[in-house]
């Protein structure tokens, strides 16, 4: 019997993710059963088993390849000299992962999938310590770019790192929990607002 490539594998697989994102968008994961992802991506039971257990197992996968995606986003900003100033590196960050490019999803209903998944780690613990693994990495991304900032000289060494860490998370997350409820919260928004909040001069205030 020919042996199948990881590429084939890892395909399947993300094939398997995608069409299961797309079902818990659509009818929250517990209006989702595994039969709807089986009917979604045309895969028999077993196809779609050797890769994932439970549906559990396909809402873990979902969120930490999101927090991946995102972390991978901060880490390689930090590499660049100088790093993109949180403005630009946060409509990145949102852009690639609620602009389709995680499972190909429209923004609004992407940005639906991560709040719900939020929700499901107060229920789900296993999920929960999902979340804060990921939680955690970004955290740890985000004061490596703070060292870089500091380095370039474009941001004073007066405020712990992991508050301007846990600070530009939380903006993140404020702006998909707006996308999901409301729509129309273009990266630009942000983007403008965070450059105007930027440029405040601290010395002009009396």
């Amino acid at each position: 019997m020919a042996r199948v490539s990881q590429e084939h594998l890892d395909a399947r697989r993300r094939q398997i993710l995608a069409g299961a994102a797309r079902c818990f968008s659509g009818n929250g994961f517990h209006g989702t059963s595994m039969q709807d992802v089986l009917k979604e991506v045309g895969l028999s039971a077993g196809a779609v088993y050797r890769y994932f257990a439970s549906k559990e197992d396909l809402i873990a996968a979902i969120a930490d390849e999101a927090f991946r995606s995102i972390r991978q986003a901060f880490e390689e900003a930090a590499e660049l000299t100088p790093p993109p100033t949180p403005d630009v590196l946060l409509g990145r960050v949102l852009r690639r992962v609620i602009d389709g490019q995680v499972y190909g999803l429209e923004r609004r209903t992407c940005a639906a999938l991560m709040v719900q998944v939020w929700a499901e780690t107060l229920r789900d613990e296993r999920l929960a310590a999902t979340l804060e693994d990921g939680y955690t990495g970004m955290r740890a991304a985000w004061a490596k770019l703070v060292d870089a900032y500091r380095a370039a000289g474009i941001m004073h060494s007066d405020v712990p790192a992991d508050d301007v860490a846990r600070t530009m998370i939380a903006t993140a997350q404020g702006f998909m929990a707006q996308e999901a409820l409301f729509g129309g919260a273009e990266p630009e928004v942000l983007e403008n607002g965070l450059r105007g909040l930027m440029s405040m001069d601290p010395q002009k205030i009396s």
